[in-house]
């Protein structure tokens, strides 16, 4: 099972692709992750990442490819993955399908979880994440017990920088101009199908399960 997980910033897909992998036996695979880890450990690849994250923009395709490519040969996926955050555009999508062939693979379904723009700024704006250990919250659908302290450590929350009010606008119209037309890329593939990502986390991954499924 080769999966790709689409939708905009707020989305759920991070949960949605771990509640994949967890019952599929595939590892789930987050560009988003992998590039923070390398911002943490302040690696070259990070600090090249860094500027474009911090004002909400996408990181350059080809730091991406390499970075996916890499970490396919890296994780256990002879039974498959799910993408969580990649492609972000249609250029990445056509590379990533070259990279596959080259492997003799191809993937077997590409979901869209589909959420309107009001939604999506409630849910990034009350994001919040533990400095210290990386523990995350919401400050409406799973806050800490004490307000801007996490419950594992104690440390202060704060909201991750490209959740912040100034950024979130422009994330979500960079993923409009570049990441909406992977929709209709792949739409003629006969792989693609979309799920409304509003309810219950739980609500939503039986309608994910099916499309997978189906």
């Amino acid at each position: 099972m080769r999966v790709i997980l689409l939708g905009p910033p707020g989305a759920g897909k991070g949960t949605q692709a771990g509640m994949i992998a967890e019952k599929y036996h595939v590892p789930q695979i987050s560009t988003g992750d992998i590039l923070r880890e390398e911002v943490k450990i302040e690696s070259e690849l990070g600090k090249q990442a860094k500027s474009y994250m911090d004002k909400g923009e996408l990181v350059p395709d080809k730091l991406i490819i390499d970075i996916i490519v890499k970490q396919l040969d890296e994780d256990d996926s002879g039974n498959g993955y799910i993408m969580d955050g990649f492609p972000r555009t249609v250029n990445q999508a056509v590379a990533f399908a070259s990279a596959l062939s080259e492997r003799g693979e191809q993937v077997d379904r590409v979901i869209s979880i589909e959420v309107e723009r009001d939604e999506l700024i409630r849910r990034l704006n009350g994001r919040r994440t533990c400095t210290e250990c990386g523990v995350r919250y919401h400050i409406h659908f799973d806050p800490p017990r004490k307000e801007g302290v996490c419950n594992e450590c104690g440390t202060k929350l704060i909201p991750r920088d490209d959740d912040s009010e100034e950024t979130v606008p422009n994330r979500l119209e960079v993923y409009r101009k570049q990441t909406e037309p992977l929709i209709d890329y792949y739409k003629g593939s006969g792989v693609f199908e979309a799920v409304d990502g509003v309810g219950s986390i739980e609500e939503i991954f039986k309608r994910v399960e099916k499309a997978l499924e189906g």
